[in-house]
């Protein structure tokens, strides 16, 4: 095509000012300088651009405001932009600690809530890598803007689009809160840390003097807060589990969990699970290992467990079974015998509500001896924590697979949605199961019953799933050899509903 006539001092006059942008950029671009980027590479870190670099596709970057911020404050201490991960297009943004601490600048704060937006509007999952020391104390002497933050963006994208946050050093304030408000949030090696204030503010505040691991590590938020999912080795092993975590999900409710393909179509027809009569002993008062029956259960090498030092009676994971994607919830014999205690229902809960917002199947493997009881488990608010994982499960509008291994007593059968009426696809059952209010030797002691009703409680219990299948309560008892199959046949069931149209199931977000 002639792009008619040529002006011959066009092009002298474009010279300057393409001079001045690659200069710009090249300053924007520097981060905190050579000597701190060596620094900070010489710990085993990856900077800021290399973070964003390792999650996405190779040469995918296409970055977001390079030149935000004021002169000798390189992009504001916020990279960001949009990319590929696995074909797919997402939004990033990471805290550049290198410069003036990772802080949040105005400029900063609007890079922030742009990317938030976008990604709503666009439909995209985003991910966050946080570094950083919350707003920067000079912000204040900037004039008030009134427009969303970042915070209330982020928070619209529940239940809309996948949000990871990875968690790559120390925290603290405005930029430690993007974690508790995304769905999967990763803690790369022991140097990270979340808190809402550092140790100086807490030190100063408080008189407490504690180190940042004491105060936000992993020990503290991936075992006994909950706030973090999981925690990995170092920063490339946790941009490598986020794009992991990323494959099972579509880019937006508003799609389908993309099935396996190609090359990772791995292993995803029908098959018997002999040794699973090895694995579990039908002796329901003997522990075992549900971990090691996943495993086997699934596609082999799908196996995701989310959040495994946290509530650990009760496994929440993701899988695909025959190449789809599933949302996997089993009680864990070998802690609490499976009771589900505050920790295990608050994450079930949760967990149930982000997969089920994203259309995954809910499989759900039932072996405790129901809800754990006692003074501390009230003082701790079983009972809220299990109504929420109830309704959880009862709301969820996916796919419903329910499998009794074991026993099943009392509200942990409900909360495992053993009820075949309550939207299940499917509800199964090992032969041998014990079901009950409450298992039959405490309930006749406790009720003061007599020897011949409490023979008769017994005799109820022992007969097992029979008499609830013989009244379709349970769809069919199987042989465990026979359970992929099963899930398997249950999924092909909802294979319409699968492949419909996606739309999201809950416009206001689920519950943080």
């Amino acid at each position: 095509m002639n792009a008619g006539p040529r002006m011959p001092g066009n092009r002298d006059e474009w010279a300057p000012l393409l001079q001045s942008l690659r200069q710009r950029r090249r300053d924007a671009r520097a981060m905190g300088g050579e000597d701190k980027l060596g620094r900070y590479r010489t710990r085993g870190r990856l900077d800021a651009r290399a973070r964003i670099d390792a999650l996405l596709d190779p040469a995918t970057f296409a970055e977001l405001g390079t030149l935000a911020g004021d002169s000798g404050v390189p992009a504001d201490a916020f990279v960001a932009g949009s990319g590929l991960v696995g074909g797919r297009p997402v939004l990033v943004g990471a805290e550049d600690f290198t410069v003036a601490g990772g802080s949040i600048g105005v400029a900063a704060a609007s890079k922030r809530t742009r990317l938030a937006l976008l990604a709503k509007q666009e439909r995209v999952p985003l991910v966050l890598m946080l570094e950083g020391a919350g707003h920067r104390p000079t912000n204040s002497l900037t004039a008030h803007r009134p427009a969303p933050n970042d915070l209330q963006a982020l928070a619209e994208l529940a239940g809309l689009v996948p949000t990871v946050a990875i968690v790559t050093g120390p925290s603290a304030g405005h930029s430690a809160l993007a974690a508790p408000l995304s769905d999967f949030v990763v803690m790369a090696g022991q140097q990270a840390a979340l808190f809402t204030a550092g140790p100086p503010l807490v030190a100063a505040s408080l008189g407490e003097q504690i180190g940042k691991a004491d105060l936000g590590g992993p020990r503290v938020h991936a075992v006994a807060s909950g706030v973090a999912h999981n925690v990995t080795e170092d920063h490339p092993t946790a941009v490598t589990l986020a794009r992991r975590y990323l494959s099972y999900f579509p880019g937006s409710a508003w799609q389908r969990p993309p099935r396996a393909s190609g090359t990772d179509a791995v292993d995803t027809g029908p098959r018997g699970l002999e040794d699973l009569l090895d694995l579990i002993p039908p002796n329901s008062r003997r522990p075992y290992d549900m971990a090691r029956v996943l495993d086997r259960l699934v596609d082999a090498g799908s196996l995701l467990e989310l959040q495994p030092q946290h509530g650990r009676s009760l496994i929440t994971a993701l899988a695909r079974l025959g190449g789809q994607p599933v949302a996997v919830v089993a009680n864990q014999p070998l802690v609490l015998a499976g009771a589900i205690d505050v920790a295990a229902a608050e994450k079930a809960a949760r967990f149930i509500e982000v997969t089920g917002a994203f259309h995954l199947p809910l499989v759900l493997l039932a072996d405790n001896p129901g809800v754990l009881s006692g003074s501390a488990s009230e003082r701790a608010g079983i009972l809220r924590a299990g109504a929420r994982m109830f309704a959880a499960q009862h709301r969820s509008q996916v796919p419903k697979l329910h499998v009794t291994i074991r026993k099943a007593f009392g509200f942990g059968s409900s909360v495992m949605g053993m009820n075949a009426f309550d939207g299940q696809t499917v509800s199964l059952a090992f032969p041998g199961v014990t079901l009950g209010g409450i298992p039959a030797a405490v309930g006749g002691s406790t009720a003061k019953a007599d020897e011949e009703t409490r023979k008769a409680l017994l005799d109820n219990e022992s007969q097992g799933p029979w008499k609830l299948a013989g009244s379709v309560s349970y769809d069919e008892v199987i042989d465990p050899r026979e359970l992929r199959n099963a899930l398997l046949a249950a999924l092909t069931v909802s294979s319409t509903r699968l492949s419909a149209p996606a739309e999201p199931v809950n416009h206001t977000g689920y519950l943080r």
